[in-house]
């Protein structure tokens, strides 16, 4: 038979043709570190800055502003960085489309490895609303501290970390001591 067939086999029960294709295996972790280490190279290259998310909900925000009570937007030192930097237009701005092309290339990504499953990933021992709230908790925590910090964790560890800024090796080795610190206490939730 040949391999572009897509009739199943002769051996093949009926409930076979129902069930959904194994989900393709994760990527080699080396393989994959290698590969964003030249996506960084290639940022830097090519588009003269590296690798980092946190500034696009603050331009979308700066934007909203501006379009909203413009007069405010202006005249605040804070949306104004993040509305200068568009080229003509804030949405304009490197950082929106790298962030989309994070989300396209991730939805692909999962729907051609055959991940992309309507699920919440929780242990045993907690509920599906607490994991979600859980989760916005910490997403809040994470945003609030990338700000803080004046960078998210890819860009102060991927960009910062790449040209050897000292306050972005210490954030990161505050990152790994806090996950650590924290992963006792949450661990009991996955078992």
């Amino acid at each position: 038979m040949s391999t572009l067939s897509t009739a199943p086999p002769a051996d093949a029960t009926v409930g076979d043709a129902a069930r959904p294709r194994a989900p393709a295996p994760y990527a080699n972790p080396y393989v994959a570190g290698i590969g964003l280490g030249l996506v960084l190279l290639a940022a830097y290259v090519l588009m003269g800055r590296g690798l980092g998310a946190s500034a696009a909900p603050s331009t979308l925000l700066a934007w909203i502003m501006s379009v909203v009570a413009p007069a405010h937007a202006h005249g605040n030192a804070f949306y104004q960085g993040y509305l200068e930097e568009g080229v003509g237009h804030p949405l304009m701005s490197w950082i929106m489309f790298e962030v989309l092309g994070v989300m396209v290339g991730g939805f692909l990504s999962g729907l051609l490895a055959g991940r992309l499953l309507p699920t919440i990933e929780r242990g045993p021992r907690i509920s599906a609303p607490a994991r979600l709230w859980l989760a916005f908790a910490g997403g809040a925590l994470m945003g609030f501290g990338a700000k803080l910090a004046r960078g998210c964790t890819s860009g102060q560890g991927l960009t910062g970390g790449a040209v050897l800024n000292l306050g972005s090796w210490a954030f990161m080795m505050m990152v790994f001591a806090g996950a650590y610190a924290l992963a006792w206490a949450m661990r009991r939730q996955w078992r």
